[in-house]
């Protein structure tokens, strides 16, 4: 399975600040529970990474 595959599977996004001041990424689907604490810095990171990917995948349109 590689990044081009589809999938037919629902999952639930939460996106959060956490106590301990990081960055929770939080994927709920099919009976699994899967959190990933990032540090802010990441997360900004991860963040350039998405809009750049939506970027290309849009064509460059905002």
């Amino acid at each position: 399975m590689g990044i081009n595959t589809e999938r037919d599977i629902e999952a639930n996004l939460q996106i959060g600040p956490t106590d301990a001041g990081m960055v929770r990424l939080y994927i709920e689907g099919n009976g699994i529970e899967i959190p990933m604490d990032f540090t802010p810095e990441e997360a900004i990171e991860i963040a350039e990474e998405i809009t750049a990917a939506a970027h290309r995948a849009g064509g460059g349109k905002r």
